[in-house]
């Protein structure tokens, strides 16, 4: 596996990809396929916000580009089934500046995904917290902080944080602790802008 993607993440590269993908039903489905595993149209639908024929036409969009596939067929198979390729997906906008098509949809899916999970911390503390037994709600939290560094020291903070997780997030279900619980980490990697740096003392 290459060291930079140490989590088995789908690599989306393609601009065009990154446009279909970045369509909130799109974002939703994939949510879903890798939480709770292969789903018809008809058993997603409710979830993700629409119909089971529009479900239908975006699962076939999504496998056009490679990020669903088909599944083993369920009880019913007259039913098509589906699965996401990958535990996650990854994306970055293209090094060279004049790629103006690789920019700007790197752009569009990256404003979607903040809109998408930008409530999800809010929600997490009205519905789910409040239920959460004392030995949870301590392991849960919330880290703030800023570092002035270089491109490439960030680059290996994030190879650094993803070194750590890759053997969580790979190892066989079978190993999983019996008193394991899933648990979503948020990372936000957010430079600041030249203004922020004129006269910083920390």
């Amino acid at each position: 596996m290459d060291s930079n993607n140490r989590l088995g993440d789908i690599e989306i590269t393609d601009p065009q990809a990154m446009r279909a993908l970045a369509h909130p039903v799109r974002l939703a489905i994939l949510d879903r396929l890798r939480r709770h595993g292969p789903a018809t149209a008809t058993q997603l639908a409710p979830d993700v916000g629409a119909t089971p024929s529009v479900t239908s036409w975006h699962l076939r969009h999504l496998a056009g580009f490679g990020l669903v596939r088909d599944s083993e067929p369920g009880p019913d198979r007259r039913q098509r089934r589906w699965e996401a390729v990958a535990r996650g997906f990854r994306f970055k906008a293209p090094q060279d500046p004049a790629d103006e098509e690789g920019q700007s949809a790197a752009r569009v899916l990256s404003q979607h995904m903040f809109m998408r999970y930008a409530d999800l911390p809010g929600q997490w503390i009205a519905e789910v917290e409040p239920e959460l037994d004392p030995v949870w709600r301590r392991a849960a939290g919330l880290a703030h902080t800023r570092l002035v560094v270089s491109p490439e020291e960030l680059a290996a903070i994030e190879e650094g944080i993803e070194r750590v997780l890759a053997p969580y997030v790979t190892r066989d279900p079978a190993e999983r602790p019996a008193d394991g619980r899933g648990v979503t980490l948020m990372r936000y990697t957010l430079p600041e802008d030249a203004e922020a740096q004129t006269g910083q003392t920390q």
